[in-house]
């Protein structure tokens, strides 16, 4: 029986939009951003579980992160190892985290950006602050339990956290469309500021930042846009400005050393070395000339990077250098992103702190009537035991005349007496007055005979007492949100007492840095260019000195001063900026530096025509002379420009610039084509164009010839090129027309 077909016609850009936007909310709700309530993304709260689950408990031995990530990974996680072993990795970095949750032993990476060692290698704990803070009374129903991705285990959908961990340990995170940045701070100041909250819910921003003053990052630094964080805090949007710790120290001789103590939360991992490199690039192109030398001594005791400087060196100064041109002083972009009931929202300080508090009442509705119905039982189980003491000697006379234990329960709880031999029948009669209930004959039935002590019994009546104050207590809870809230916040003040930490990143207005460079020494230099486009300086009298040698070595020399920028012009069309400061000024054996390093200039794709000062083209005409034979004149002040790179002339799709040269009195210029044509003509007969134009036509070319050299002759210049094994002497061609087609050689 063939099985009918069923085909649905659907638009295909709607089945795209459909599940584009289902992955997007998959990938925002279930990966990448943390859930307001407990503050952690689901790969972190599942590897915490896992651990709870696993029994890696802080008074616990550790055991191998592999078995970690292996279970986490096969039970609740389907996604690569990597991104829960780097979730676990995380949990455990104190200068990542205000409060780690895990205990890690082995590699678990540095501050420089060294990575974990491999998951078979470390091994890990849950923290005890993870445990009491994090996983407790997930026995007492206080959240929902959803299917894991196979329905074969039962996740908690959130976990029961007790303190705003979104805020104590911030989060990054990086959704479809949407980011998370939200800044570590103070456990102590967050715990304050939440039993602010519950003693007044209608505290706004500016009151809460009397108890949460800011950001405090575990590498500490200084924020010095103070009077920015309302605005953040109050919006959740901001970028927070953060700077390192310098101490300056006094050494022997007179001089003195910057010590970097504390460095910017954003320049952990491999920001240090790129900071370093920072450093030795402000030396190298004399920003400053005071560091004698720079080392990292950072240990596992903390950060220490050295600066040494020279006798006599403005230490202030050079500090507010490193603020200005490193990532020393730093921006943390703040973006507080968090899922809440079900959907992505940006929230200020005081919205979360409401969230968080919401939850807490949830938890602690949900612990306390568990709780509350335990005891109810307790009270049940009590009072029957408590009864049957006083007439323990009927319900020994009814065991021993029952034929079994369902016939001794149905006389404790329905008085029925049929079938039980009793000794009389005043017995009888007082048995069948008996109305336990099922819980309280089971646990009669269950009770050993030690019971029957006197000491037992009254310990049983003082467990009754017990028993009725905690329901008086947990009703009392449950029906004042007073009671409470005085619970939630007992328990709040005991974390702080534990886990408070000291603040460590300090909160301030600092000015601006203002940063006093020495005004640069102008010299006249001499810039020598290499065959292989590498160029360096020379003072005059150094370049006077060596003047044969430089001449044989250099393709081209310009004389200009040591402020001045080159123009360098390729066959692309395109005018590259080099400041002359950018090269390398000393000594004339020194190496050079590439043109590519210090410029746009990309000598892989393009050929350098012409390299001249700016200064010097300023009262100086350029003539631009194309393949397709396209001629101008420009006047060199038109390359008096701030960009880096900018257009030198317009050039046609298929078009090249073969020649750019600066042009003296009486010069002429030899066009020499493909096809062996030879068309020579006065400079003069070229129009002065602006560099934008295309130009007009020099030499009128035969159809797919194209010219293959352009000469610029000077006054007295002798030129010869080879045409076919015969020489063609270039100043001895007859000066003829533009636009002609010139003679045959």
């Amino acid at each position: 029986m063939a099985v009918e077909e069923k085909l649905i016609r659907m638009e295909y850009s709607e089945i795209m939009e459909k599940s584009y936007i289902d992955y997007a909310m998959s990938v925002i709700i279930a990966r990448a951003l943390p859930d307001v309530r407990d503050g952690l993304k689901p790969v972190q709260r599942r590897t915490l579980y896992d651990m709870h689950e696993l029994g890696i408990r802080y008074d616990k031995p550790f055991r191998k992160s592999a078995r970690i990530v292996g279970d986490t990974m096969g039970k609740y996680h389907p996604h690569g190892d990597s991104s829960i072993y780097d979730a676990l990795v995380v949990m455990s970095q104190d200068f990542k985290k205000g409060l780690p949750l895990v205990e890690g032993h082995g590699n678990f990476g540095s501050i420089e950006g060294d990575g974990a060692a491999a998951m078979r290698y470390t091994e890990a704990r849950l923290h005890k602050v993870t445990q009491e803070c994090y996983l407790a009374d997930l026995d007492k129903d206080v959240v929902d339990f959803i299917p894991n991705f196979d329905e074969t285990e039962k996740e908690p959908e959130v976990l029961p956290v007790k303190v705003p961990n979104l805020l104590i340990n911030g989060a990054e995170g990086i959704a479809v469309g949407m980011a998370t940045s939200i800044p570590p701070h103070n456990f102590g100041e967050v715990v304050d500021g939440v039993i602010a909250y519950m003693k007044d819910p209608d505290i706004n921003t500016q009151q809460m930042m009397e108890y949460i003053k800011g950001p405090d990052f575990p590498t500490g630094g200084i924020v010095v846009n103070k009077d920015d964080l309302h605005a953040i805090y109050a919006t959740g949007v901001g970028k927070i400005k953060v700077r390192g710790k310098v101490e300056i120290e006094k050494v022997k001789g007179g001089k003195e050393r910057l010590i970097i103590t504390e460095i910017p939360y954003t320049m952990i991992g491999a920001n240090i070395g790129k900071f370093l490199n920072d450093v030795y690039g402000l030396v190298e192109s004399k920003k400053t000339t005071d560091i004698v030398d720079i080392s990292n001594q950072s240990s596992k005791e903390g950060i220490r990077i050295v600066i040494d400087l020279k006798k006599g060196a403005d230490a202030e100064n050079l500090c507010n250098l490193l603020y200005k041109k490193t990532r020393l002083e730093d921006t943390f972009g703040v973006n507080m992103l968090a899922v809440a009931d079900g959907r992505p929202e940006t929230m200020g300080i005081v919205p979360i702190i409401r969230h968080h508090v919401n939850f807490q009442y949830e938890l602690a509705t949900r612990k306390y009537t568990t709780l509350l119905a335990k005891e109810r039982q307790k009270k049940e189980i009590q009072e029957g035991l408590i009864k049957a003491c006083d007439v323990i000697d009927l319900i020994i006379e009814i065991l021993r005349g029952s034929k079994d234990m369902k016939m001794a329960k149905a006389c404790l709880v329905e008085g029925i007496t049929e079938g039980i031999r009793f000794k009389s029948e005043v017995s009888k009669r007082d048995a069948e007055k008996l109305h336990f209930t099922e819980r309280q004959a089971t646990a009669i039935l269950e009770m050993r005979l030690y019971k029957l002590i006197g000491l037992e019994i009254q310990a049983l009546m003082n467990d009754y007492e017990k028993t009725m104050k905690n329901i008086q207590e947990y009703s009392d809870i449950l029906e004042n949100r007073a009671s409470m809230a005085k619970v939630i916040m007992k328990e709040l003040k005991e974390f702080k007492k534990e886990y408070a930490k000291e603040r460590r990143t300090v909160i301030d207005n600092v000015a601006e840095v203002v940063v006093e460079e020495k005004p640069i020494e102008e010299v006249d230099v001499a810039v020598m260019i290499d065959r292989f486009a590498y160029g360096r300086v020379v003072d005059m009298p150094t370049f006077e000195r060596n003047k044969e040698a430089a001449e044989a070595e250099s393709r081209q020399i310009i004389f200009c001063k040591n402020t001045d920028k080159l123009a360098l012009f390729t066959d692309k069309g395109q005018m590259h900026l080099i400041k002359v400061l950018d090269l390398p000024f000393g000594k004339f054996r020194d190496k050079g530096q590439p043109l590519d390093n210090v410029s746009n200039f990309d000598a892989s794709k393009e050929e350098s025509l012409l390299i001249a000062s700016v200064a010097a083209l300023k009262d100086k005409k350029l003539v631009f002379a194309t393949k397709t034979s396209m001629l101008k004149v420009v006047d060199g002040g038109e390359f008096d420009v701030a960009k880096r790179t900018t257009a030198a002339t317009k050039l046609a799709p298929d078009d090249g610039l073969l020649l750019v040269g600066v042009l003296e009195d009486q010069d002429s210029i030899v066009m020499q084509s493909e096809k062996e044509m030879f068309l020579r003509i006065d400079t003069a007969a070229i129009p002065e164009k602006k560099k934008g134009a295309i130009g007009v036509r020099g030499m009128r070319l035969a159809d797919k010839d194209l010219l293959q050299a352009v000469y610029l002759l000077h006054t007295g210049d002798s030129k010869t090129v080879k045409v076919k094994g015969k020489d063609v002497v270039l100043n001895r061609l007859h000066i003829g027309n533009r636009d002609t087609k010139g003679v045959k050689k």
